[in-house]
């Protein structure tokens, strides 16, 4: 029997599955926790979706499902105690569950997630081996299950974002709810498939949700230089996505002497108007997630994970006592920053005052990068994109949105970007950017060639100028635009990205640097023969695949 069993991000070991401990560094009892605190999740939505069918769902479940399963997101949370606590909490709320549906009159559902109790952490390990992946026996049903689930997963984690600055929409919450509760029944595939693409729908509104919550709170976003060097004072580095958690952490440093550095996918903070405000505001400091074992080293202060993109440290990194959690991310060992109550500001009074007592970064690097293209700022250069369009001058944009990794096989990402003829502009949003947006690849006409709407979740933004310029060039299909997709993922924020796009009907989306292993061979199939997806090859033959049609219409 396998210790564990995860396939869910895209370092899957042997492009099949981790069995023994994460490639992510997540060791098996872990992962076996999340499981079993997915199984729960999928017991409190069949409750709390039979108490909506009579006007009496308990709200309290809305974050205790998004939460949960943000919690489980790929290097979000490696902490065993965290994981023990959250079962816990969440047999608790589901029992409370049972007795609303039975004063309600209805029939409880039998489904074993909502009648199943244990105690202890090894007791909830040990479910894992019957309720875990492999418990599905139909690999197409298996495969489509876990392909909805982690949509489901990186829906939650925008939910959430958008929660925390209190933005909500019930009608999202329902469907997490219900379409968790919808994978434990027997589905046919075809009925499996049109809830993928509902999926893909919700993760069209949960970003738009994100993305007024994030506009509305902070801002558009503006073109931005942002430095990339250091400054010589005291200093903390802010990681993950969520902003609210970036307002309060300025909030509490501004005067103190410490400086605030952005990481990996919290560079586009920077682009925000409110934050620039902030004086202390530094700039970035590294590159993506997975080089944090030399950055974090080399900083010399104290490092926030707001969300997932943890790389657990070794057991000598001397930056080990410098890391502070908060939300849905944990790490054994590192101090647990507490949600907000009441309303306040989360105390960020212990990371700062460590902060006072550490070096200055080192400087790895200097100069400035460029970003803050978000829809709003690309519209207001509308006219002279559609301009150069128009006169050739821009043959075409590549969307190279995504994920950044560590394989080495990312190297392509880097290549692709150099070799791209000097008349096409590259659509970017994610960590992914890091490949190529320190390359000199200069610009047409005054437009940058590497356009940066943001976060993972400003895709969304890309999306959106996807739909204007189809509108202004009076198109009937979204696919007819010159628009290649080149996206690279590694988690499950990646999969709600894709079936969005999928949702909006947009084809021929190329997929790297390997296909999801949760792909088994029909399904992965059925989204070549509809929906045009594929892998990546060389970067030769892929840059002939993509500008050759293009050159024979001229």
């Amino acid at each position: 029997m396998e210790n564990m069993f995860c396939f869910q991000c895209q370092e899957a070991s042997k492009g099949i599955g981790c069995t023994i401990k994460g490639v992510c560094g997540k060791p098996a009892d872990v992962a076996n926790l999340q499981d079993t605190l997915l199984f729960v999740l999928k017991g409190i939505s069949i409750l709390n979706s039979d108490l909506k069918t009579v006007g009496k769902a308990d709200k309290k479940v809305n974050k205790a499902v998004f939460d949960g399963l943000f919690s489980t997101i790929t290097n979000a949370n490696f902490d065993h105690t965290a994981f023990v606590i959250r079962i816990k909490k969440a047999l608790k709320l589901r029992d409370e569950l049972k007795g609303k549906v039975a004063d309600a009159g209805l029939l409880i559902s039998s489904h074993e997630s909502v009648h199943w109790t244990a105690k202890t952490g090894e007791e909830f390990e040990a479910k894992a081996q019957e309720v875990g992946i492999l418990s599905e026996k139909n690999e197409d049903v298996r495969s489509l299950k876990e392909l909805i689930i982690y949509g489901l997963k990186g829906l939650a984690a925008y939910a959430e974002h958008a929660y925390n600055l209190g933005h909500e929409k019930q009608e999202i919450f329902d469907f997490l709810q219900e379409t968790l509760a919808a994978t434990t029944k027997d589905l046919s595939v075809d009925e499996l498939v049109n809830l993928t693409l509902e999926t893909g729908k919700f993760g069209v509104d949960v970003m738009a949700l994100l993305d007024a919550a994030n506009t509305s709170s902070y801002g558009n976003p503006e073109v931005t230089k942002v430095n990339i060097g250091v400054r010589n004072n005291p200093a903390i580095l802010i990681s993950g996505h969520d902003l609210k958690d970036m307002e309060d952490l300025l909030k509490q440093t501004e005067g103190t002497g410490v400086d605030v550095y952005t990481h990996s996918e919290m560079l586009p903070a920077n682009y925000y108007p409110a934050f620039k405000k902030y004086s202390h505001l530094a700039g970035n400091y590294g590159n993506a997630w997975w080089k944090q074992k030399e950055e974090f080293e080399s900083f010399n202060g104290p490092i926030l994970f707001t969300t997932n993109c943890i790389v657990p440290p070794l057991e000598n990194a001397s930056y080990k006592d410098r890391i502070y959690t908060t939300g849905a991310s944990g790490l054994t060992g590192a101090i647990h920053i507490p949600d907000r109550a009441n309303g306040e500001m989360k105390d960020f009074s212990m990371i700062i005052e460590h902060a006072k007592k550490c070096a200055a970064p080192t400087e790895i690097e200097s100069g400035e990068i460029v970003g803050g293209f978000a829809h709003n700022q690309v519209f207001q250069l509308a006219g002279p994109i559609v301009e150069a369009v128009k006169t050739g001058a821009i043959r075409k944009f590549f969307v190279m949105a995504g994920c950044d990794g560590r394989m080495m096989s990312r190297d392509y990402y880097t290549e692709f970007a150099e070799k791209l003829p000097k008349d096409t502009v590259i659509l970017t949003a994610g960590c992914a950017k890091y490949r190529y947006n320190k390359l000199p690849l200069g610009d047409i006409n005054g437009i940058p060639r590497v356009i940066d709407a943001g976060q993972c979740n400003d895709s969304y933004s890309l999306a959106v100028v996807a739909l204007k310029l189809k509108e202004i060039f009076e198109l009937d299909d979204v696919n007819e635009l010159p628009i290649a997709y080149n996206i690279a993922w590694y988690e499950q924020k990646a999969v709600i990205v894709l079936l969005a796009l999928l949702h909006l009907g947009v084809k021929n989306i190329h997929l790297g640097p390997t296909l999801p292993a949760f792909l088994s061979p029909n399904v992965a199939k059925v989204l070549v023969e509809n929906f045009g997806i594929a892998g990546i090859t060389s970067v030769d033959e892929d840059m002939k695949l993509f500008l050759e049609p293009v050159e024979e219409q001229a």
